[in-house]
């Protein structure tokens, strides 16, 4: 009988009976082999557990199988969900923006305010307190000429009054510090279409001042008053420069025209950009280009290319010059070789509220002869404001 259930098995198991023949034979061989019950007793053997076996062509490809008692939650077994859409910003307009961050700026520049009304408030108003006058304006890096300028005529005005008011002492100082500040200059951003082309702003400066920063928050100010706005990342030799300005256009949904390959020509990329604004009727496009030293030749002359390439398609409008305000006359220096390159037709000064040396507003007018028009004046998206002489002068007084 054993021999007849062996040589029945090897014929299952060579015609592909396989592991539940097996089974089944070697169940019936202990059944044939169990000593009989008592009579008139059946005893009942438990049901065999029922066996699925996947065809072949069924089989994970792995070779691995997943254990028939392990059950996967339905919430890890599903495809992760995507993350939602991050909504846009939606940025307040630049109007009235220095009003409201004026706190910032009284916080840091109210010390120089303070010092120079404690001099000129004093009893012994003498040359020594002229002195320290003049010196205090110079450390807040007004600049010496400026500042021998603007006392010699505080000077005169307080000796013709003949007061030590504090109330008309500090009207003369005001009066004075915005003259220097040049209340009729012109601080307009032409950033308006006209005809069926966009505004063209080509942002400059030397790396670490902000600039990138600076062209994400103007498109944030421009979107803010309802402009449409297409950002172009010429900055095509730092790394992850075009990321960063992406990023910014992505928050506001201003979209961003750049290069796949590092190192790409800028002019090339920028020219592009504009080409992307005309065609598709945008307000205005914004350029930001490579921080560079001013000291390298080659890299302050790719500049005048790139300003030449884009004025093939459309005027440049605006040549801003972003400068840290806290590098006082380095800041200074490199104004001046940025203005013999390109015409620099306005200021970004970056950082004024990390600073109490408010005088560099004042110096670097006078150096490029261009206005200040925008201030940084905090790490916020929306820090960056149209830069008003009486606000920034009465933020100074303590007013």
């Amino acid at each position: 009988m054993e021999e007849a259930l062996i040589i029945a098995g090897i014929v299952i198991v060579a015609g592909g009976g396989g592991g539940a023949g097996l089974v089944a034979l070697f169940r019936a061989r202990r059944r044939s082999s169990a000593p009989p019950g008592p009579t008139g007793t059946t005893t009942a053997e438990p049901p065999a557990a029922s066996t699925t076996t996947a065809p072949p062509e069924a089989r994970p490809a792995t070779g691995t199988t997943t254990p028939p008692d392990l059950i996967v939650p339905d919430d890890l077994a599903a495809e992760p969900a995507a993350p939602p859409a991050r909504p846009l910003d939606q940025p307040p307009p630049s109007a009235g923006r220095l009003a409201r961050l004026r706190g910032r700026l009284a916080r840091s520049q109210s010390a120089l305010g303070s010092v120079l009304l404690n001099l000129l408030s004093g009893a012994n108003l003498d040359d020594q307190a002229w002195e320290e006058i003049e010196d205090t304006l110079i450390t807040a890096d007004m600049g010496v000429a400026p500042a021998q300028q603007l006392v010699a005529q505080l000077r005169t005005e307080v000796k013709v009054a003949g007061t030590r008011d504090p109330a008309e002492v500090k009207a003369l100082l005001r009066a004075d510090l915005l003259a220097q500040l040049g209340p009729d200059l012109d601080r307009t951003l032409h950033t308006q279409r006209h005809g069926n082309r966009p505004a063209v702003v080509l942002v400059v400066g030397v790396n670490g001042t902000g600039k990138t920063t600076a062209c994400g928050r103007l498109a944030r100010a421009l979107i803010g008053d309802g402009q449409t706005v297409l950002l172009g990342a010429a900055d095509t030799f730092r790394a992850a420069a075009a990321d960063q300005l992406q990023t910014w256009g992505d928050r506001v949904g201003a979209e961003t025209v750049r290069s796949d390959r590092e190192g790409a020509d800028p002019a090339s990329v920028a020219f592009t950009a504009v080409n992307e604004g005309i065609d598709r009727g945008i307000d205005t496009v914004i350029v930001d280009t490579a921080g560079r030293l001013h000291t390298k030749t080659g890299l302050m002359d790719e500049l005048g290319k790139i300003k030449r390439v884009i004025e093939k398609q459309a005027p440049v409008d605006e040549v801003l010059l972003v400068l840290d305000a806290t590098t006082g006359q380095n800041g200074l220096r490199q104004a001046r070789v940025f203005a013999e390159v390109t015409d620099i037709t306005g200021i970004i000064l970056t950082k004024l509220d990390g600073t109490a040396k408010g005088g560099i507003v004042i110096a670097v007018q006078r150096e490029i002869g261009v206005p200040v028009k925008l201030v940084g004046l905090g790490e916020g998206p929306d820090d960056l404001a149209p830069f008003d002489p009486e606000v920034f002068v009465d933020a100074v007084l303590g007013d």
